[in-house]
């Protein structure tokens, strides 16, 4: 069985090891064989796993493992586990704790706190947190301390955390068994056709920016993923929506919401922080900018979540207030609607 947290790497999890310019004597070279021989205790098998998750880079461009290297090119390699050196290092960072017992912990993430240390995100995480607050975590597949699941950076919301091992085993299975329940707020670019509906797109690194993922519709690259949604509130121009997960893909809800066309307001990476419906006017486009001020980072929020307690075997289900930001956006929007009908 694998964990729900196994979904495909972005650079966010990623913890650069090695960066290297190639000597003007270099001879062309393959690059698993270069890196191999500038990296300390490196294993081919480890070099090429690198490689086929497309985390190898020559002069800021993705390549296989057969790539030559040549004079003066640079290489880049980055692991999905952090470098020897580094140690989780517990710090001092308030937590909002919704629910504690002795085997599992719920806290309500605010935007704007990474989940885990990562590529560029080395402190003030979650994780260094939680080290803070508990000792001795146990391990998910990722080697990632107390971690089911995660949620963004930039998305604000509540995630279940394993106290121990027999907590993080059947915590997992259920996530993995699609038992779990996940309900997340969402504020869309556009108005949407349907009341409901149900988005099923297998999800993959977007070939052509690697900070992004798509939706492969044949099913031909990625994995499975499948999200829910329903509309909550239609407000001009944009929409409130509920989205429920099935699966736990990286940027879910974010690119399936895309491939519909209807892209999260203010989702930077994914292109939401443009204009992407209503008019030309000047005092609209002040407006929207002003609500991306009130609100600065994509407008998702994981509101509910629900799970059978490893223990006890009883139904939990908690549920989260939108913070501050989304809920002054959303407001603003509301009044806009109303005075625009």
């Amino acid at each position: 069985m694998s964990s729900p947290t196994t979904s495909e790497p972005t650079d966010d999890d990623l913890f650069e090891h090695h960066r290297f310019v190639a000597s003007k004597g270099q001879d062309p070279l393959r690059v698993d064989k270069f890196l191999m021989n500038f990296i300390e205790n490196a294993t081919r098998n480890k070099i090429q796993q690198a490689a086929k998750g497309g985390h190898i880079w020559v002069n800021d461009t993705i390549v296989k493992q057969n790539y030559k290297v040549k004079a003066g090119d640079e290489v880049k390699v980055l692991f999905e586990h952090p470098p020897y050196e580094f140690l989780l290092k517990p710090e001092d960072i308030p937590l909002d704790i919704v629910y504690e017992d002795d085997v599992v912990l719920v806290i309500n993430k605010p935007a704007g706190m990474v989940v885990h240390p990562g590529h560029g995100n080395y402190s003030g995480t979650l994780l260094n947190a939680l080290a803070n607050h508990i000792s001795n975590l146990p391990e998910n597949t990722s080697g990632r301390p107390g971690l089911v699941h995660r949620i963004d950076k930039d998305t604000s919301g509540l995630l279940v955390i394993a106290k121990t091992d027999a907590a993080m085993t059947h915590l997992a299975k259920q996530f993995y068994d699609k038992t779990s329940e996940r309900e997340y707020v969402a504020l869309v670019w556009g108005n949407m056709e349907e009341e409901e509906g149900t988005i099923e797109g297998h999800i993959a690194r977007n070939p052509k920016n690697r900070l992004q993922m798509q939706v492969f519709p044949e099913g031909d690259q990625g994995k499975e993923a499948v999200t829910h949604y329903k509309v909550i509130e239609r407000l001009g121009y944009v929409t409130l929506v509920s989205c429920s997960l099935e699966t736990g893909r990286t940027h879910q809800i974010r690119v399936h919401l895309k491939y519909i066309g209807h892209t999260l307001f203010n989702d930077e990476r994914y292109g939401g922080d443009k204009i992407l419906k209503g008019t030309t006017f000047t005092k609209y486009k002040q407006f929207v900018d002003n609500a991306f001020k009130i609100l600065p980072r994509q407008a998702l929020h994981a509101k509910t979540l629900g799970f059978v307690h490893p223990v006890t075997g009883k139904k939990m289900r908690f549920d989260s207030a939108l913070p501050e930001d989304m809920a002054q956006c959303i407001e603003k929007w509301r009044l806009y609607a109303k005075h625009s009908r």
